[in-house]
């Protein structure tokens, strides 16, 4: 027992351990049918590397397989680096990360409905026929995150505001800039969503009618209250339109009513 105690032990030596290490794997590797072809700092697999690329992956009988992660994974990586690639297992989709946003690799957004995405939610995508639709793109709505007011009014009771009666998709932003430049009083609805500024998105507005009710279509993924909102859509001196998201009843509301205010913008 003391002539093992006393034996003289070999230090554990991590360089050693390490470079041995690499050494049983590069001699796996350059003895295997799969082994890599190095050629000007360039890797090549199954062949000898392309001349533009870092790493050329050849097979016939064989893929290439990314990393696999469910969207709320894929939602979960802090910092993504633009280009980074995943398979997505919820929608069973390849997708990359443009620098702002995840997108699908033809280039179209990978966002629905309710999610988060430039500045707001996703909100409403355009249909043929709407204003705002162009054939093979894609295009919408976005709402901002939170009411901006829960009691503010409509503003300058008694006057008519010139141009301030768009009622339709598209309408809404007119709406504002004319509610703004014939109505100066601070805290009205309007103005509020003129002057939100979240992060390097400033195209807030007040939506029109149709364009709230566009909201009320979708709160289900949304999650307005269930309250009364103002649209930009005037209806006289001393009226404009409002919408209940409980029930999603139109009304015509006086301007000095209170009522939630929740901006959009287009993209």
């Amino acid at each position: 027992m003391n002539s093992l105690r006393n034996k003289k032990r070999t230090p554990f030596n991590p360089p050693f351990f390490w470079a041995a290490k690499c050494l049983i794997i590069l001699s796996l590797l350059t003895t295997g049918s799969w082994a890599p072809t190095l050629q000007a700092q360039s890797v090549g697999i199954g062949s000898t590397p392309d001349s533009s690329a870092k790493l050329d992956l050849s097979s016939t009988s064989l893929g290439f397989l990314p990393p696999r992660l469910t969207k709320a994974q894929r939602d979960s990586i802090k910092n993504p680096a633009e280009g980074l690639m995943i398979f997505n297992t919820t929608s069973k989709k390849l997708n990359f990360f443009n620098g702002e946003e995840w997108q699908l690799f033809d280039g179209t957004m990978t966002a629905e409905i309710g999610e988060h995405f430039r500045g707001g939610k996703l909100a409403y995508i355009f249909q043929p026929g709407d204003t705002g639709y162009v054939a093979g793109q894609i295009h919408g709505i976005i709402v901002s995150l939170s009411d901006l007011a829960t009691n503010a009014p409509f503003g300058c009771a008694g006057t008519a505001i010139t141009g301030a009666d768009g009622f339709a998709l598209g309408t809404g932003k007119q709406n504002t800039i004319d509610i703004v430049t014939g109505c100066t009083i601070a805290g009205i609805a309007a103005k509020l969503c003129s002057d939100l500024v979240v992060g390097t998105y400033t195209d807030w507005y007040l939506p029109s009618k149709d364009e709230l009710n566009k909201l009320y279509l979708n709160n289900n993924k949304l999650g307005l209250a269930n309250d009364w909102y103002w649209s930009s859509t005037e209806l006289a001196n001393d009226l404009a339109l409002a919408q209940l998201f409980l029930s999603g009843s139109q009304s015509n509301f006086l301007k000095t009513n209170p009522a939630r205010v929740r901006a959009i913008r287009n993209f």
